[in-house]
């Protein structure tokens, strides 16, 4: 492998590696479950659950987003997604809430799959970053995730 200025790759970060462990274990579950009803209303469990154990700051966006999502578009579907709370339509992920301290990042960002139908032009957002959710952000996350799925 080629060197770049010295610089080693040197594998995953710890938490890299939680969230894929975290995702393989919700893969297991899921395969256990019986009917698709279970597995929706265990997967929405699970979401807030998750939710309820993100520190403070986290916690209160991620609630917010929650209550927004599933209010808003009713037919994305609450699962986990690499540990963190993502909204499926027909098994797909279109939007996800990433929390600050799982990747001790700066902020929490609302992101976007690429099956998210948020295209504009030759670039567009894919991910945002929150600090809080006020009112007017809550409009805005709304009106994204309703255009993500038109």
């Amino acid at each position: 492998m080629a060197s770049n200025g010295g610089s080693t790759y040197e594998g995953f970060s710890a938490e890299e590696r939680s969230a894929m462990k975290e995702h393989a274990q919700a893969q297991k579950k899921a395969a256990r479950l019986g009917s698709r009803a279970d597995k929706a209303a265990e997967a929405r469990r699970d979401v807030l659950a998750k939710i309820a154990e993100m520190g403070d700051s986290d916690r209160v966006m991620a609630e917010r987003v929650h209550a927004v999502i599933t209010a808003g578009v009713p037919e994305l579907a609450p699962k986990l997604w690499y540990g963190m709370p993502a909204y499926a339509l027909d098994g797909k992920i279109i939007c996800f809430f990433q929390s600050a301290a799982k990747f001790k990042a700066r902020y929490a960002t609302l992101g976007f799959s690429d099956q998210a139908k948020l295209d504009e032009g030759a670039m567009w957002a894919a991910g945002f970053a929150l600090t809080e959710v006020t009112a007017e952000v809550e409009a805005r996350i709304a009106e994204l995730v309703k255009r993500a799925v038109a």
